[in-house]
């Protein structure tokens, strides 16, 4: 397992037990450069986490739709953004590039971010750590480990939610 970033008065352990919740009516998981064929000049080291990187993402993923949040596939694609989304779940594929940037332009558009940490790939674990360390100070998001992540439904008097929830089942 690559190393994850040290975030100051956090350790690993708190990131992974704490319980996060998001509400999954108006929230979309962005899987970003996932539909990738690596094949450039040093892009071993990425593959080689990228690879188990996958499986936890496609956990994630499955989840997610179930809940009745939608996947959404991000290749470098330049233009607008459809934004009827207040939250978004990054992943994907060169953390300290596509992902940071697509994380960064979320922000701007005031969505609040989750990016779990364990589906997030860089090149090297530093650039990964430097990345997940950004997202979470500079751009205000959470980067719970996948594993973490539970999509619930909530029900309200007045209307239902959806909610992302992030205890750990022992089930």
């Amino acid at each position: 397992m690559a190393r994850r970033a040290v975030i100051k008065g956090a350790s690993l352990s708190d990131r992974v037990h704490r319980t996060v919740s998001v509400p999954v009516s108006g929230t979309a998981l962005l899987l970003i450069d996932v539909i990738n064929d690596l094949a450039f000049d040093g892009s071993a080291a990425l593959v080689a986490q990228a690879e188990p990187m996958a499986m936890r993402l496609a956990t994630l993923k499955r989840r997610a739709t179930t809940a009745g949040v939608p996947a959404i596939y991000i290749n470098d694609n330049f233009g607008q953004w459809r934004s009827d989304f207040r939250q978004t779940v990054v992943t994907g594929i060169a953390g300290n590039i596509c992902v940071l940037f697509t994380a960064n332009d979320a922000y701007m558009r005031d969505l609040k971010l989750f990016a779990p940490a364990d589906c997030i790939v860089s090149n090297t674990a530093a650039d990964n750590d430097h990345a997940l360390r950004q997202i979470e100070i500079v751009l205000k998001g959470n980067v719970t480990e996948s594993t973490q992540l539970r999509f619930k439904r909530t029900g309200g008097a007045a209307r239902t939610h959806h909610a992302l929830d992030t205890r750990e089942s022992r089930t």
